[in-house]
């Protein structure tokens, strides 16, 4: 009984002396946590996070049993753990800065982003338009494409790898460069500011190669891949069976129609009054689920 009113004093002592600054402060905490526990759930760091509770026992019995070497081997081994971690985690960082820097917050730093203006709204419409269309074409011939919107990351690290076009979108240059005999049909295009701007380009392949339909080829991984690591849009169109997909975010969508791609383009690509993130309005499933809603 005297623990117990021991605790309770103690806890009204601690409440006599909280402030909102507090209450912030364990907020933060709380959030930061969090935020850490669904990056280690969703990326490889839960295996080697394991790994490192593993050390972390293992040094703890050498210590115990006084295995001199070994823990003075182990401990040097910790102290440079800080500049292990941001090294194995590079992509992950990387990643999490990135949308950080899509986030709302940053919206609000209205000097670091520029508004788009009537015209361009206009040219994107019609990008958006003839990008439907040679889809389309392209899923009924079975010609294989993959097309990649640039948003607010910029691509030109995957630009350099292809080739520099600048040109006004149109169905018949979307379809001369996709061509299979054309030189640049193998790799993706990319769309900057309503045009045309690169062709030929390779995108990196997707890292969650366990979650993805055994099915899907490299189109498909690249498309997963280029989302994964930007907030591209990217579409793809299956030179197997000539079904067009939507990758955002990691995540692919399949597209029945031409109505729903220009719709659903539309609400990506041009600018909306709202706030709320697109990723939040329209279902998105993965690959291999939809797979199996189909019974394939």
């Amino acid at each position: 009984m005297n623990v117990l009113e021991s605790l309770v004093s103690n806890f009204l002592t601690i409440m006599k002396t909280f402030e909102v600054k507090d209450v912030i402060d364990i907020l933060c905490i709380t959030i930061v946590i969090y935020a850490l526990i669904k990056f280690v759930r969703e990326t490889r760091a839960e295996q080697l996070l394991k790994g490192v509770i593993i050390l972390l026992a293992i040094y703890f019995l050498s210590y115990t049993f006084g295995l001199t070497m070994f823990t003075a081997l182990l401990k040097n081994f910790f102290e440079f753990g800080v500049i292990i971690l941001f090294i194995i985690f590079q992509p992950e960082l990387r990643k999490a800065l990135e949308r950080i820097g899509r986030s709302k917050i940053s919206k609000s730093f209205s000097f670091l982003s520029s508004n788009d203006t009537a015209e361009l709204v206009t040219v994107k419409k019609k990008t958006i338009q003839d990008v439907s269309d040679a889809a389309i074409i392209f899923s009924r011939s079975k010609v294989g494409a993959l097309i990649v919107f640039e948003r607010t990351t910029k691509l030109g690290d995957i630009i350099n790898t292809g080739t520099v076009v600048d040109a006004a979108s149109s169905v018949a240059v979307i379809g001369n460069l996709f061509f299979n005999k054309a030189p640049l049909h193998d790799g993706a295009v990319i769309i900057r500011d309503g045009k045309i701007y690169a062709a030929g380009c390779i995108l990196p392949l997707t890292r969650k190669n366990e979650d993805v339909d055994p099915n899907l080829g490299t189109r498909h991984r690249a498309g997963l891949g280029m989302s994964e690591e930007s907030d591209a849009v990217v579409i793809i169109v299956s030179e197997e069976t000539g079904n067009i997909s939507m990758a955002y975010r990691g995540r692919l969508t399949r597209i029945e129609n031409k109505e729903e791609l220009i719709k659903t383009l539309e609400r990506y690509i041009l600018p909306t009054d709202t706030k709320t993130d697109i990723v939040d309005l329209i279902p998105i499933f993965s690959s291999k689920r939809k797979e199996k809603k189909n019974g394939k």
